[in-house]
This record gives C-alpha cells, structure tokens and sequence, in this order.
C-alpha cells in the first residue's frame, strides 16, 4: 500500500490528526468552521481547515484512505420517506439523515469510498431517540454504503485521569477482523500527574464563587440531587470535562492547602487531554477550555489509530515496550514522543 492518506473532518484542534501522522500517514484535507479552534489548529499544524463542510462539494476533497470526523449530533427526522413525499419533497431528499451534519460524512463516504473511517461521539449517541438515532446511522453505514462496521464506547480513564466515556465507530471498505484495543497501563494515570508545579492566583476561585458553589451543592443534596462541585482526589481521576468548563470550572476543581480550590489552567487541560507539551495554545482560557472540552483524548485516539493502521497494512507497528511510549505520548511536562515525529510504515 502507498502513503496512507486521510481527512479531517469536523477537525477541532486536530485531536484525531496527531496519532494518525505519528504513524506516517498523511493529512490531505480539514474542515472546521470555528474561527477560534482554526487559529489553533494553524498554530500548530501550519494550515488553516476549510470552512463549513456543508458548503464544499466531495469533488473537491482529495482521494483519500482514511475519513476522520468528531462530528456534532443533532436529532435525526425519523419520519419517513411518505410524509417527505407528502410535503412535495424531491426524490433526493428522502434521506432519513438529511439536514444533520452526519449526512455530510455520508455523502462524502459514497462518493469517495475511502478505505476506512473513524468517527467519535458522545456516549449517548447510541441510546438517543430510543435507540433510533444509532440504528439510522448505523444502517446509513452498513447496509447502504456496504461498510463492514464496528462500534464500542470507551473511557479514556486508561489513558488520562480522567472519566470520559465516548462512542466511537470504525469502519472499513472490506471487511477486516477488527478488535477495538485494550489498554492496560503499567500504573492508573493520576490527577497529580498533569498538575503544573506553579499556578497563577487567578485560577484560585474567589470566596464569592467557592461560598456559592457549597451552597449550591448543599441545597440539591438536601433534594436528593447529585449536582454540585467535583473537588478531586489528587491519586485519583477527574471527571469529564466540558465545553463548559470555562464558566465555573466547578467540574474538576483542585483543592489547595489552606485556601480555596483552583480550576485547572489551560494546560493542564491539554494534559488531561492527552496532548503533548509541545502543543500551542494560542487563544484566550475561555476559547481553550471550550476547545479542549470538545476534544478528544489524544492517546487513546493513539491506540485506535494504530489498530486501524495496522490492518491496512497488515503489519505490526510496535513492540510492547514502543507501544506503551506511542500511545501514552508523554511523562506530562515533557515529551517523550514529538507531536510532529513519524513512525515510517
């Protein structure tokens, strides 16, 4: 097999393209509408993505083995092709995906027919609708674009501390005996691992915002409701963290000896993220908790990433003791594996 090339669709920061050119392959194509999350991703990969994916015809995508997309998930119409006909409808739109942004990922599959994809979700992707959210597109994969297809939600607390439960979804154009990995680490990862030795105040929550968030704690708990603060264990794991992670920070919060607990800085949440030091941050704290809240962890990324690798071409990429260095990616606060160094196919 030549250079394995891939694409990056609804590319964030390029979470999902870090592993895949570790291994050798080759990013031909990206796509990301945010204007904040391309200025990051220029900084670090030297291009800026493509817009809204909507708006670019599959003719202009290069040929390509492998399509990579975190795409969002909105609702699906689920009602069917006759009440479409009723509304005069053309014939064409009687995809039950049309109008969501899967149907974009769907539409350049069939024109395209890479070899492989792989694409990442939220967990509750696969119970949403009852179910018939997943079943539209896992039917959009399998049976109309013939795919052989294989899908697992997995937690990333292996690979990072942190609690992170994702739905992810593989597939190939012919059909391959594939096993999602399973990752054992040598010792759990442990909040204390990603933590920066010197941290400035302002990341201290004030007593205004700490009196608020025990209160608030407080008044569910005496309803029997499970909301408030995640004051973490330092030999433990986070919990997940999100998009929203810059209101408050009241998720993951890290205690301090006599005064009020901090949030995490933005690095540390590009280490709870898995990615490396070497990784720039050149927006503001509130555009980068939101970019690293909707990432995704870039070792386990790793771990699947080579397993996609490897039955493309057939080969076993690394031995144990490689392996365990390649998908970690780092002892956090230095790199032991460059973001930009290639494995050669």
């Amino acid at each position: 097999m030549n250079k394995i090339k891939f694409i990056d669709l609804f590319a964030g920061i390029g979470g999902m393209r870090i592993p895949f050119e570790q291994l050798g392959c080759e990013c031909v194509f990206t796509s990301e509408w945010d204007k904040f999350c391309k200025t990051t991703y220029f900084e670090n990969f030297g291009e800026k993505p493509f817009g809204d994916i909507t708006k670019i015809k599959s003719k202009e995508i290069p040929e390509h083995n492998i399509l990579l997309a975190g795409f969002p998930c909105q609702p699906f119409s689920l009602s069917g092709i006759s009440k479409k006909n009723s509304l005069g409808l053309p014939h064409g739109f009687d995809d039950p995906t049309q109008g969501t942004l899967f149907f974009e990922i769907k539409r350049i599959l069939r024109e395209k027919r890479p070899d492989a994809f792989l694409l990442e979700n939220v967990k509750n992707l696969k119970g949403h609708d009852k179910g018939e959210t997943f079943k539209t597109i896992f039917n959009s994969l399998a049976n109309e674009l013939k795919y052989d297809i294989h899908y697992k939600i997995l937690d990333a607390k292996s690979y990072v501390p942190q609690h992170r439960e994702r739905i992810f979804i593989v597939g190939f154009k012919d059909k391959k005996n594939f096993k999602f990995p399973v990752y054992k680490p040598p010792a759990k990862p442990k909040i204390k691992e990603i933590l920066l030795k010197n941290v400035d105040e302002k990341y201290t929550l004030s007593d205004k915002l700490w009196n608020y968030l025990q209160d608030y704690a407080e008044k569910h708990r005496k309803k029997g409701n499970g909301f408030g603060y995640g004051l973490v264990s330092l030999e433990g794991y986070a919990r997940t963290m999100s998009a929203r992670y810059h209101k408050d920070g009241s998720e993951i919060l890290i205690p301090q000896k006599d005064k009020n607990p901090r949030r995490l800085t933005p690095r540390e949440c590009a280490r709870l993220m898995g990615f490396p030091d070497s990784f720039k941050i050149p927006v503001s704290d509130t555009q980068a908790y939101r970019q690293f809240g909707n990432s995704v962890v870039v070792p386990l990324i790793k771990d699947l990433a080579k397993s996609i690798v490897e039955k493309l071409t057939n080969k076993t990429l690394f031995s144990d003791k490689k392996y365990y260095k390649f998908v970690r990616g780092e002892t956090y606060g230095r790199d032991l594996f460059n973001m930009h160094e290639k494995v050669p196919l």
